[in-house]
């Protein structure tokens, strides 16, 4: 079959009504009851049922149903074959870019740790300004400390006046014996 024939049959397919609810039952026995299709495609068909959604593959199901739906071998080989290239595309680029988010956050990473190692030698310098400025106030408020008490004597010498005694010259009295024998 011709691939220009393919989107033919899957409109063909598509266009299928679908059943509102059946049972169906795989070559192997497995049984699904009152199952509604939801979708026809060209390598099997997705049913929803009470406990769940599946795809039922044409290669699984018995003849009659295989006919039923215009199942071919051939579309259905290309239809997956293409289902394929296009998961394995998907899967490749879903991987490159996890690896490119691994790799952004990695960067991300280094660059918040070294964001954070500035802020801290920053933050550092900034403490030891702030701790220089604070010892030079305090040098500073010593040395007033210092300049105040050399003017101001720490203990004050009074000085009381002390009475001033005066003495006054005595007369001169001579006394002698010959004075007083004469």
């Amino acid at each position: 079959m011709k691939y220009f024939q393919i989107p033919l049959v899957i409109l063909a397919t598509l266009s299928t009504s679908l059943a509102p609810a059946d049972d169906f039952k795989t070559i192997a026995g497995k049984e699904y009851k009152d199952a509604t299709v939801t979708h026809v495609e060209p390598d099997g068909i997705l049913e929803k049922y009470k406990s769940g959604i599946s795809k039922l593959y044409f290669a699984e199901l018995p003849k009659e149903v295989q006919e039923r739906f215009h199942y071919d071998p051939q579309i259905a080989t290309a239809y997956s074959a293409q289902q394929a290239a296009i998961y394995e595309v998907d899967a490749k680029q879903q991987e490159e870019s996890r690896h490119r988010q691994e790799n952004t956050d990695a960067q991300n990473s280094a660059n918040i740790a070294k964001q954070q190692s500035a802020n801290a030698r920053a933050q550092e310098l900034q403490d030891r300004e702030l701790v220089r400025g604070q010892q030079k106030a305090l040098q500073q408020a010593r040395d007033a400390e210092r300049s105040r008490s050399a003017r101001t004597p720490k203990y004050t010498t009074v000085l009381h006046p002390l009475p001033v005694v005066r003495s006054q010259p005595s007369p001169q009295v001579h006394h002698s014996k010959k004075s007083k024998d004469k």
